[in-house]
């Protein structure tokens, strides 16, 4: 037999065992690394299940459900004394509506004057937005005892009472850069400059800061979880 012919057989099997063994280790170790994925994926739903389990996000669950619960009472109970709308009193009712509530905002208008019916536009669609204080109007022309007592002489004049107590107020619209087209969002920063009303926060901010407090304590469960091992 050529001696030149057997080497080069020799050297095809010797490469053809190399390349098998080479095939037989890639396939375990791909083995290997799906196991090690399904291991991770099992701890990570463990891991996850425990953190569902924790104290301290269903005492935060349950504390958000209270505090809804007390934000929708609190609601319903000035809903039942007039809060949540633009409503229109007379003379009689005034220091009931004024003293029956913390924070009150009234209107002293004239039917016929152009920027009484401006200020009623703005009032009227802050309302219902601001439910923690109550949004009044009252005919200053039928009210003649109050607008003399409050010192009232030009229209509109949006008085600002706490407790039944009269404190700030806007005469016309020197506050609000003395226009007729100023925005409903520059009154509502007038009345909440004034302590009348709060920033309200809206639905989606107050989602966002609590799923931030849930992504905190499982960051922060987690953490212990990892300090314990």
């Amino acid at each position: 037999m050529n001696p030149d012919s057997v080497k080069s057989t020799l050297q095809t099997l010797a490469y053809g065992n190399v390349m098998a063994a080479a095939a037989r280790d890639y396939q375990k170790e791909l083995l290997a690394q799906e196991k090690a994925q399904a291991s991770s994926s099992v701890n990570e739903e463990v891991d996850l299940d425990e953190l569902m389990d924790d104290p301290e996000l269903e005492k935060l669950h349950a504390d958000r459900i209270a505090a809804l619960k007390r934000e929708a009472e609190k609601r319903q109970s000035l809903t039942k004394k007039g809060h949540g709308e633009y409503r229109e009193i007379t003379e009689g009712d005034f220091l009931g509506e004024v003293t029956g509530s913390e924070k009150v905002i009234c209107h002293f208008y004239h039917r016929e004057f152009y920027r009484c019916k401006i200020m009623d536009k703005h009032l009227k669609a802050l309302a219902p937005n601001h439910v923690g204080a109550k949004f009044i109007k009252i005919d200053a022309e039928n009210s003649p005892f109050f607008v003399t007592k409050l010192g009232i002489k030009t229209l509109p004049c949006v008085i600002l009472f706490r407790k039944g107590i009269a404190g700030d107020r806007l005469v016309g619209f020197q506050d609000l850069g003395g226009k007729d087209d100023f925005s409903t969002r520059r009154l509502e920063a007038f009345l909440i400059k004034k302590g009348i009303i709060d920033e309200k926060k809206k639905e989606d901010d107050e989602e966002a800061e609590y799923d931030e407090s849930r992504r905190r304590t499982v960051r922060f469960s987690a953490s212990q979880d990892s300090d314990s091992e």
